[in-house]
């Protein structure tokens, strides 16, 4: 059974739900251990100072942040915590949006939100929202600390539960005017146009997220069975890098022939 993370109220005008914070995800990477490999020991992280080539405690440890100008800034802890938010166990539901209006890359962590307590005023509180969200298409946007962060957070319904999503701010994204564009004189013909949108459609398939899974760790997990049994890991041979595409409409016309006599692989 999942735990929750964080307890509190989700504060909607007048209206306070007591609700519980779950994680939205699962840990599914592998983690390892540094050794040393001549006798795997486990190693040892520890904090010297260069200058006295000592090793020195965390109550020793300042922070250091280096300015445009070059100029280094040296904070406390307690200087630091002078910054930190006001710790509330409230998410302020700020307005209401429609969900498509939101870029998806604005999407950080995913969590879900569920009552808190089995009254039946907290539920009541929790499936009317629940439920005028869902009516309306809207998501609440609204702000909420967890640990020592405020985070902008993104409420909406999935599934008959309440999901939240800590959303980055605005400048953390990178304007794509910062971004090198394609040039005029690329822009492809029609008939190259038509060929690709028939491709798009041959390879078009209804969103399973099931269908797709982490080759990298189910590799990964092969290799440590077979390490474990004693057998030797070979690395894999290198795959030869693409060459460019010397002749797109031909590159087109391939691939989609080999879509349609059933040699590329197409979606269920």
């Amino acid at each position: 059974m999942a735990r929750s993370l964080w307890s509190g109220s989700l504060s909607f005008g007048l209206v306070n739900v007591p609700v519980a914070l779950f994680s939205g995800v699962v840990d599914t990477d592998l983690h390892f251990r540094q050794l040393h490999d001549k006798d795997h020991t486990p190693v040892e992280t520890h904090r010297f100072c260069a200058k006295e080539d000592a090793e020195i405690g965390w109550e020793e440890i300042a922070h250091g942040y280096e300015t445009d100008g070059g100029k280094q800034v040296v904070l406390t802890d307690e200087e630091l915590a002078t910054a930190a938010p006001r710790k509330t166990r409230t998410i302020e539901i700020e307005a209401f949006v429609d969900v498509a209006d939101v870029d998806p890359i604005l999407f950080d962590h995913p969590y879900i939100l569920m009552p808190s307590g089995d009254s039946e005023g907290t539920q009541r509180a929790y499936r009317l929202l629940l439920e005028v969200m869902d009516r309306t298409e809207r998501a609440a946007l609204g702000r909420f600390v967890l640990r020592t962060r405020e985070y902008l957070v993104l409420i909406r319904v999935r599934e008959g539960r309440l999901s939240l999503t800590t959303l980055l701010f605005h400048d953390e994204v990178r304007p794509v005017k910062d971004v090198p564009t394609p040039t005029k004189q690329a822009e492809p013909a029609k008939q190259e146009l038509d060929q690709a949108v028939a491709l798009i459609e041959a390879l078009s398939c209804d969103w399973d997220p099931s269908r797709y899974e982490d080759r990298y760790v189910k590799r990964l997990k092969q290799v440590i069975r077979r390490k474990e049994k004693g057998q030797t890991v070979k690395p894999p041979e290198r795959e030869e890098e693409p060459s460019p595409v010397p002749d797109l409409m031909a590159a087109l016309e391939k691939t989609l022939a080999e879509v349609k006599d059933g040699r590329r692989k197409t979606p269920a």
